[in-house]
């Protein structure tokens, strides 16, 4: 996979028809209780990703809701969100993700995939993925050839690839961005990490993104939850 660095932090929207996917649909078997909901900051922590995904000012905002939706619902601001339950949560969060692209607009240009458990994600990572997405013919060449291929019969539109990843500083992580021919891939997949075989698969068509600091944290177990909140207090 190609990289490239993150760029300074933009003021405009990520663009007029992106889409952002919030996965918060999981069951928490692990945790024994809804993550969604865990004490976080002022709110809880889906609160704290979804003013993320206010800040990135999708054109649309799409919340995947399963286990605990009901509480989920009752609790949290959902405004600003098109909310679609999935009652078949418990097969993985591909079920979540075909579920929720079933009510992404179509005319969607590309599609940024949110965990709900992950409330350390910046929406300048947002907007970083999205500007990788765009054409660009300087860096074409560092593209791998599904991408180059795609881009071809594009008049006007040379070098874009099909998905954007961040690359932090001790691994690759969500955030994860499509550009739109991908969607029916992105539909079509089935389990738990589906999506990281989809980046593997299709490694040539997509670009990573340089993203200061360690993957974010996110919640599947007490000892995450006590380290999110660790980390918290550290910047407080």
């Amino acid at each position: 996979m190609p990289s490239r660095p993150e760029p300074l932090p933009a003021a405009a929207s990520p663009g007029s028809r992106t889409a952002g996917i919030i996965l918060a649909a999981g069951a928490s078997r692990r945790l024994g209780r809804p993550k969604q909901l865990l004490p976080y900051g002022s709110g809880v922590l889906l609160d704290a990703v979804l003013a993320t995904a206010r800040d990135c000012a999708f054109s649309q905002t799409v919340l995947a809701l399963g286990g605990a939706a009901a509480e989920v619902q009752r609790t949290v601001d959902t405004g600003g969100c098109d909310v679609v339950l999935n009652p078949d949560f418990g097969e993985g969060c591909a079920s979540s993700i075909a579920t929720a692209l079933a009510a992404v607009r179509p005319d969607a240009d590309a599609v940024v995939l949110l965990l709900g458990d992950q409330p350390g994600v910046r929406a300048a990572s947002v907007r970083a993925l999205l500007d990788a997405l765009q054409p660009a013919a300087a860096g074409a060449a560092a593209l791998g050839p599904a991408a180059r291929t795609a881009a071809a019969g594009m008049p006007g539109m040379p070098g874009m690839p099909g998905m954007a990843v961040c690359r932090y500083d001790d691994g690759v992580g969500h955030p994860v961005a499509f550009a739109r021919r991908l969607l029916p891939d992105l539909a079509a997949l089935h389990g738990d990490k589906a999506v990281w075989k989809l980046l593997e698969q299709r490694a040539d068509d997509v670009v990573e993104v340089r993203t200061p600091g360690p993957v974010p944290l996110d919640v599947d177990t007490e000892d995450d939850y006590r380290r999110l909140l660790d980390g918290l207090q550290g910047v407080t």
